[in-house]
C-alpha cells in the first residue's frame, strides 16, 4: 500500500460563487457528499486522516534561524484560490486508485448539485526507500 495526499484548495472549479453565498441546503448537500465519501474510504480502509482547514485570514507564516524567536506574519500568501483548504491523507493499492478518489473528491455538489470539477491534487507520500535516494552512500 501506498499513501497518497490528496489536497483541495479554493480553486471553486466550474463553480464561481463562493460557498459563502450558497443556500443552506446546498452546503448540506455538499458536506452529506464529503461525509459519506469519507465513510466509504474509512470503511474500505483507505483512509488515514481527512481534515478540512481554516481560512487564509487565519493563516500564519513562521521563519526561523534557531538563534532568536521566530517571525510571525500573515503572509504574503498565494492567490486564494490556491490557498490549502483541506486534505485527504489516503492509503492505497496504486496511484490509479488514488486518481479514482480524487475525482470522486473532484465532483462534489455545488450550487444546483452542480458538480465542482474542483481540480486535486495527488501527491504520493515519500517513503524510506525514496530517502534512500537523497542520501548519498559513505
Amino acid at each position: 500500500m501506498t499513501k497518497y495526499l490528496l489536497t483541495v484548495d479554493y480553486n471553486g472549479g466550474v463553480i464561481e460563487t463562493p460557498m459563502t453565498e450558497w443556500a443552506p441546503e446546498e452546503i448540506k448537500a455538499h458536506m452529506d457528499y464529503y461525509g459519506a465519501l469519507n465513510k466509504e474510504l474509512t470503511d474500505s480502509g483507505e483512509l488515514v486522516e481527512q481534515q478540512a482547514l481554516t481560512g487564509p485570514e487565519l493563516a500564519k507564516v513562521v521563519s526561523s534561524d534557531g538563534g532568536t524567536a521566530p517571525v510571525v506574519t500573515d503572509g504574503p500568501f498565494a492567490e486564494f484560490k490556491e490557498m490549502l483548504a483541506g486534505y485527504q491523507l489516503v492509503d492505497v493499492e496504486s496511484e490509479d486508485r488514488a486518481i479514482e478518489i480524487a475525482a470522486k473528491v473532484s465532483r462534489v455538489p455545488g450550487p444546483g448539485g452542480v458538480p465542482l470539477q474542483q481540480p486535486i491534487g495527488v501527491r504520493r507520500v515519500m517513503d524510506d526507500s525514496d530517502f534512500e535516494l537523497l542520501t548519498p552512500e559513505l
